[in-house]
């Protein structure tokens, strides 16, 4: 294993959408062998994605409609992070847009990565204590269902077909797993 990088001959946008952009990446590695790799480039920030936890106890889930399976999915809060905002930031606006509740606190668990041989965008893991009303207006085409789990019964939450985001499966393991570790009481 090597810590050397392979270098970047060329990076281009090769197509546009709205949403995505699909660059040509050039390598070289060390080897001397080059490769023409295709990825989705980053066309933001980054993004977050939240585990609201409820004094009960409860993940605050949500259930909204995915154009990419067709069906109404149950996951978490998520969206990018804007311009000028940090992921802490970001994490408490989702979660007022989209649970109609702010944070008093909010610890960022883990930054991850889905298909990093094709996509080169991230996102990170905040879980959100101490949870307060407070609604502000989100882009959501339609109201999102609010679906309070107990976290205590994750393995019941893993059998719902309507839960299959591997990013809001992901989650809900490192919430649990921090909490168990920190021994911070559920919602405190």
């Amino acid at each position: 294993m090597t810590d050397r990088y392979p270098e970047t001959l060329h990076c281009r946008t090769v197509a546009r959408s709205r949403l995505f952009r699909v660059e040509s990446v050039g390598l070289r590695f060390g080897n001397g062998v080059e490769v023409e790799y295709e990825r989705l480039g980053a066309g933001s920030h980054g993004a977050v994605l939240v585990v609201p936890l409820n004094a009960a106890g409860e993940v605050l889930l949500i259930r909204e409609y995915a154009a990419g399976t067709e069906r109404y999915e149950l996951g978490l809060p998520k969206g990018r992070v804007e311009g000028g905002e940090d992921p802490l930031e970001a994490a408490n606006r989702e979660l007022m847009e989209e649970v109609g509740f702010g944070a008093e606190r909010l610890t960022s668990l883990r930054r991850l990565t889905l298909a990093p041989g094709y996509l080169s965008h991230h996102t990170e893991i905040i879980l959100a204590q101490g949870l307060y009303e407070r609604r502000l207006p989100g882009d959501e085409p339609e109201a999102i269902e609010v679906v309070p789990w107990p976290l205590a019964e994750l393995e019941g939450l893993l059998g719902d077909p309507a839960l299959s985001e591997a990013r809001s499966i992901a989650a809900l393991y490192l919430a649990r797993d921090y909490l168990a570790r920190t021994a911070a009481p559920a919602g405190e």
